[in-house]
């Protein structure tokens, strides 16, 4: 479970209904006819947008926001030392035996193809398109939010302009004028908050976390291709922490330590 996504949900709905409370009366705020033209305009526009399967699999897709499990990178070049290890002493079809045991589809995938001797630069193809479609039903998704941020507001300016409307077909009563005013501009401000507090924080939290996703793979190719071309387990692992930040190399070369790798 993501805190860091639930915490800025529930912060960002508290600080704008604390906001509201601060000036003026909760249900003010609340028009029915308004939330249907700007909830249900965005997912109409958004279904006319895009084919109605990757629609249907849009929760799919929001849930890596909330649920996410990543492996950290210092356990996935420890794993790959360790494989680098096996080739040199054993052999590359030695690996089998470990590569079935992996859980990662990707760096299980590779490691077969080592193992069933594909040319290296078969091996780094096959890979790389692999990465290429991740990264393209990643975008899809990250696509849908960002989309569902663009109509919301527009959709929110549509019920206000409704809302003028009807307001000016009242102007011969004073006295509702401005409550009709009031009501009119409630759809703006329901289309700027899906888009800021929702849509698009989200859209930005998958796709942080489709790039994060896609360097690890990026590792683990990497990884992969110098094991195939026999090279030093140690020349490897610095290969390797080229991709991960300066205080997890200190803690990886720890941990290398301690475990004798």
């Amino acid at each position: 479970m993501d805190i860091a996504t639930i915490l800025g949900l529930i912060l960002g709905s508290f600080f704008i209904i604390y906001g509201i409370l601060l000036s003026g009366d909760l249900g003010s705020y609340y028009d029915f006819p308004s939330i249907v033209i700007t909830l249900g305009g965005t997912l109409a526009s958004t279904i006319l947008s895009y084919p109605i399967k990757s629609f249907i699999n849009l929760w799919k897709v929001m849930q890596k926001a909330f649920i996410h499990k990543e492996v950290p990178a210092n356990e996935i070049i420890e794993e790959i030392i360790m494989l680098a290890n096996i080739a040199r002493k054993k052999g590359l079809l030695a690996l089998e035996e470990y590569g079935e045991k992996i859980d990662d589809d990707f760096l299980r995938k590779g490691i077969m193809l080592i193992v069933d001797g594909t040319d290296p630069e078969l091996v780094k193809n096959i890979l790389e398109t692999e990465l290429n479609f991740l990264e393209e039903r990643h975008g899809q998704g990250q696509g849908i939010l960002e989309t569902m941020g663009s109509f919301a507001p527009a959709f929110g300016m549509i019920g206000t302009l409704v809302g003028l409307i009807n307001m000016l077909q009242h102007m011969d009563d004073p006295k509702a004028i401005g409550p009709s005013m009031s009501i009119a501009l409630v759809t703006t401000f329901y289309g700027s908050v899906l888009a800021n507090v929702v849509f698009l924080p989200l859209a930005k939290k998958l796709k942080i976390r489709s790039q994060s996703e896609v360097l690890i793979k990026e590792m683990m190719l990497e990884g992969l291709l110098s094991i195939q071309a026999g090279e030093n387990p140690r020349i490897i692992e610095e290969k390797l922490k080229t991709f991960i930040p300066p205080e997890q190399r200190i803690a990886l070369k720890k941990e290398v330590e301690r475990e004798g790798i």
